[in-house]
């Protein structure tokens, strides 16, 4: 996996400073630290280990802030959840379009590129009041490390 760069960083962090402002959210120290640790964690990370590594920016924060701050981001669009249906909640880290590929057995999430996937479109337009508002596949099977044959 790539190593986002620090001017990719600081590139989604002003980004993000004026998207809080757009939506009409206090920008704080804490929100800023927070989503600073998202993007450069690696993955699809857990509300878990985030707060691992803003606790040692913020020693007095507690897990529950950064739940709540990071459902916020959610809420607001600034960052997305990942398969809401494997259990604990993960986080999106990549901005670029891509979809997924979930190992049912580890249950580690791994990108997969948008451009290795045919194009996706509704056969129908989707029934009244229905609003469509981003598309994602997502794969299931073995990852590498839990498809190898035992020995």
């Amino acid at each position: 996996m790539n190593q986002i760069s620090h001017i990719d960083v600081e590139a989604r962090v002003e980004r993000f400073r004026q998207d809080c402002r757009d939506a009409g959210l206090s920008l704080t120290h804490q929100r800023e630290i927070i989503f600073r640790a998202l993007v450069e964690m690696h993955g699809h990370p857990s509300p878990e280990s985030i707060y691992g590594v803003v606790k040692r920016q913020i020693p007095a924060i507690s897990l529950a802030t950064v739940y709540k701050n990071l459902k916020t981001f959610i809420d607001h669009g600034l960052t997305r959840e990942v398969s809401l249906h494997h259990g604990a909640l993960r986080l999106e880290t990549n901005s670029a379009p891509h979809h997924h590929f979930v190992c049912v057995r580890c249950k580690e999430i791994f990108d997969i590129d948008e451009e290795l996937l045919q194009p996706v479109e509704l056969r129908r337009t989707l029934p009244d009041g229905f609003r469509l508002q981003r598309c994602s596949v997502e794969f299931q099977g073995l990852c590498r490390s839990c498809g190898k044959p035992s020995s």
